[in-house]
């Protein structure tokens, strides 16, 4: 929340608990990042170079204590706090003023506030579809959503079943093979799969999250941008031999990231199925398989929904798995634009940088700074990504909330006048503008102009492959010589000049 005394008030704990808790996220023990350090980092505070490129969670947490540390933010922090509720001041058209009530134990206060931010995410609340699996309550073992999961123990010995093939499910699937007799995995629609150790050995965010592919990928038809797509993942193993393939390749969805699932389908461990048909007393039924198979437990990886209750509907209205905001942050109907939401979005990159680039413009737009367009045509946007037709350039996108990450981005570094000029930069400083044209789109280079701007930016993006490697060459390698090597470089490096002048011109 954002206010003339700045205050953050949050119900998060230091550590993973193992009780699950209402209206809280929660995650099992072994959950590793899906977006490696460098991409995933605040855009002014790189993670120490010696960390691992892709961070269990409590490694995690302890990046975000050594940041609000730096920063000195905990003290505007007020932890186990509970927001009750937001809601106009009286005043409000002419203000534009919050009477925010939150409880903290037993003590319920009451504050006013000239602006709100909301920055509770979508993970809090399960999706249960229960009514779409007849039987289900005939079914005489266990059942539970994937966030009451905790340890892989309670799988030991068992028959199990996890319906969803999203990240967490194929998470879940995956340490549940280990321990299990038996593990299912349930899917309707498929997915790519890719593991985090990419080409050579690189993270996969950093060869797929590049300025120089995106402008190819918003530059060809959708057709060849899916083809492209499906020879690319396709080229670690044919998932259509291993059951996986998307059913609907027209539709980007973020991909699963998983190192192991492939070689656990391989050896027998996993076994993929289709959509659950019927379930019985000790068994389940899959769609187009006769065969019963007996199963002593499911989870239910379906997803999350999100809600606002501590907002009245008048405020934000969420609808068919969306809130009508302008890029994805302003309510476009209030008087006052002093509210803005961060981080209901699903960039296909990192959500960190994702938010902070939502709060910088936000903040700016809350001081007055900058100033958001007439509600028709605020409006108008949000209607449009609403109906989310197709462009027939790029990807398309399976649902609302998905969007291009370094487009999206970029249109707000736009906004507050800090999104690089690479065709000036080629001129004062090629090296730098090379590396962030073809090298990967990382978050410093939301910080080499304009409004916080971070002297450090430059270093960084020039020694963010150094870091990488930092954490992987733990044993020093001599490598040999070739005479054609230098030659190779200097060759590739004209023909790279050559390729950027035809793009430019």
């Amino acid at each position: 929340m954002c206010a003339r005394t700045c205050t953050h008030t949050c119900s998060c704990a230091h550590t993973v608990q193992e009780d699950v808790e209402e209206g809280r996220a929660s995650i099992y023990k072994s959950v590793v990042s899906n977006s490696c350090k460098e991409m995933s980092c605040y855009s002014d505070f790189p993670f120490p170079e010696d960390w691992p490129n892709y961070l269990p969670h409590s490694q995690f947490l302890e990046y975000l204590k050594m940041y609000a540390n730096q920063f000195n933010l905990q003290k505007y922090i007020q932890f186990k706090t509970k927001v009750c509720s937001v809601t106009k001041r009286p005043d409000f058209a002419l203000t534009g003023q919050w009477e925010v009530i939150t409880l903290r134990e037993t003590q319920q206060e009451s504050a006013i506030f000239d602006a709100v931010m909301v920055c509770t995410g979508f993970l809090t609340n399960p999706f249960l579809p229960l009514d779409s699996f007849p039987g289900i309550n005939t079914f005489k073992g266990q059942y539970f959503h994937s966030r009451q999961y905790k340890h892989p123990d309670i799988f030991k010995d068992q028959k199990v079943l996890v319906i969803g093939l999203g990240n967490s499910g194929t998470d879940i699937a995956v340490e549940a093979s280990h321990l299990a007799e038996k593990v299912f995995l349930s899917t309707t629609q498929g997915s790519w799969v890719i593991s985090r150790v990419f080409d050579s050995g690189y993270p996969w965010d950093m060869l797929f999250t590049t300025r120089f592919q995106n402008m190819l990928i918003n530059c060809l038809p959708t057709p060849i941008v899916t083809w492209l797509m499906a020879k690319k993942m396709n080229s670690w193993f044919n998932h259509a031999n291993y059951g996986l393939a998307p059913k609907d390749r027209t539709q980007m969805k973020e991909p699963v990231i998983n190192d192991e699932l492939p070689g656990r389908i391989i050896t027998g461990k996993v076994l993929i199925k289709p959509s659950v048909k019927e379930v019985k007393e000790n068994s389940v039924i899959f769609n187009n398989t006769p065969k019963e198979e007996p199963i002593d437990i499911i989870v239910f990886a379906t997803g999350y929904t999100f809600a606002f209750p501590f907002l009245d509907e008048t405020v934000v209205k969420v609808e068919d798995g969306q809130a009508l905001l302008y890029k994805y942050m302003f309510p476009a109907h209030l008087q006052k634009s002093t509210l803005a939401i961060i981080g209901l979005i699903k960039p296909i990159g990192s959500q960190v940088p994702t938010g902070e680039i939502q709060a910088r413009w936000a903040v700016r737009v809350l001081k007055g700074v900058n100033k958001l367009p007439p509600p028709s045509v605020m409006i108008e946007e949000v209607n449009a990504r609403k109906e989310n037709k197709p462009s027939g350039f790029g990807f398309c996108y399976y649902n609302a909330l998905q969007t291009n990450y370094i487009t999206y981005v970029d249109e707000l570094l736009t906004y507050m006048n800090a999104k690089p000029n690479l065709l000036s930069m080629l001129l004062m400083d090629p090296r730098l503008a090379l590396t962030i044209f073809f090298g990967p789109c990382t978050s410093y280079q939301f910080r080499l102009t304009g409004p916080g701007k971070w002297e450090g930016a430059r270093n960084a993006i020039l020694t963010q492959w150094d870091r990488t490697f930092k954490a992987t060459k733990t044993r020093i390698v001599e490598e040999p010589t070739s005479p054609f090597a230098r030659i190779l470089k200097l060759l590739s490096f004209l023909a790279l000049l050559v390729a950027i002048f035809l793009i430019f011109l």
